[in-house]
């Protein structure tokens, strides 16, 4: 292991120490909220104090094997080799697992998202397949047990959606869907096509960690714009007789929410609030909040084409993830929601790319 991890790790310990001498000050006690940060941090850093312990018994046991090795008699020397490469392994994966937790946890991981998918380029095509997504996205929600929740949606004339904006609750469902920000390409033969030629279109995705409370950032509500009108089904009917949809703008950015899942216009307006928040916030964390919605639009591309993350080929079967060259051969396993092998190899690339930034900073 690196000097310069090893001394991180005696840093770590040492701060352990004097957190769990602080813990039992009776000062720190009756400062309830000096305890809690203390006790946060303490749990935080207990794994890594604990690997790190194992590690150096792991050296200890290594180095006392070493010295059988010197023996004169074959059988023990023999015996002697086997354990080392026993104690190697365990060192490899234990250097492993330390350097992973070494690695500062993203907090948006725990966090509920607004899923947000729109439809780019490729006309009734493109419109149609923010619907698979959105199914897909859909069935996702039901195999991890979690809540979908539709926020608004804008129908195409050939039976898709120009967008839909749900929410999605759950368990580290951030940590899981983070990923799939940015453009979707699609390449099918549409049913309208006589000629059998394949068509290509792209959907543009974006998923926001939702904003809590202590963390939202202050809108002054002078700068938003609030508009309300009725609720729209398919076909563009009105399903309910009173405005109770609602239309958020932030003159400021000119970003727009909008909620038109529920009958109450309160409740609505509190769901595009909370939506309009992360996407501030969201802009707040990237320092791009001079241009208007140039944070979503960086993250998710304009629906061009040539932005595409991953590419979805129906006469192939193939879904091809391009920014690991990455492909699965199931497609309708996958629109159908069976995404996890897909998702948990990016999650693992992402691991090794800040495993390599941890040893370079280090």
């Amino acid at each position: 292991m690196l000097d310069t991890i090893l001394l991180k790790l005696d840093s770590i310990k040492e701060r352990y120490l004097f957190l769990e001498k602080e813990l039992s000050n009776s000062e720190i006690v009756n400062n309830h909220q000096l305890y809690a940060n203390y006790s946060k941090e303490y749990s935080n850093i207990k794994k890594i104090v604990e690997k790190y312990e194992e590690h150096k018994t792991y050296l200890e046991n290594f180095s006392s094997t070493k010295l059988l090795l010197e023996d004169s008699d074959p059988e023990i020397k023999s015996l002697a080799q086997d354990e080392l490469n026993i104690i190697t392994e365990q060192l490899k994966i234990n250097e492993l697992e330390i350097k992973k937790l070494l690695i500062p946890e993203n907090e948006d991981d725990e966090k509920d998202v607004f899923l947000e998918i729109r439809a780019g380029t490729g006309g009734d095509e493109a419109g149609l397949f923010v619907g698979d997504l959105f199914r897909m996205f859909t069935r996702v929600t039901e195999r991890k047990k979690w809540k979908i929740e539709l926020i608004s949606s804008r129908e195409s004339e050939k039976g898709g959606f120009k967008e839909v904006v749900a929410k999605i609750s759950g368990k580290q469902v951030y940590r899981f869907l983070k990923f799939e920000s940015g453009v979707h390409r699609v390449q099918r033969v549409p049913d309208t096509e006589s000629q059998g030629r394949v068509h290509t279109s792209a959907c543009s995705v974006a998923v926001l960690p939702e904003v809590e409370e202590l963390d939202s950032i202050e809108i002054d509500k002078s700068e938003i714009r609030v508009d309300t009108f009725r609720a729209s089904g398919a076909g563009g009917q009105h399903v309910n007789k009173t405005d109770s949809a609602v239309r958020l703008t932030h003159i400021p950015t000119g970003l727009v929410v909008e909620c038109q899942d529920g009958r109450s216009q309160h409740k609505n307006k509190a769901k595009a609030m909370t939506l309009l928040q992360s996407k501030l916030m969201e802009q707040a964390n990237n320092k791009q909040i001079e241009k208007q919605d140039s944070e979503r639009k960086n993250m998710v591309g304009s629906g061009d084409r040539s932005e595409k993350i991953r590419t979805y080929n129906f006469p192939q079967n193939r879904i091809t993830d391009h920014r690991i060259e990455y492909s699965i051969h199931s497609l309708e396993a996958f629109l159908d929601g069976d995404i996890d092998e897909m998702i948990e190899t990016l999650i693992e690339e992402n691991q090794a790319r800040l495993l390599s930034q941890l040893e370079s900073n280090l």
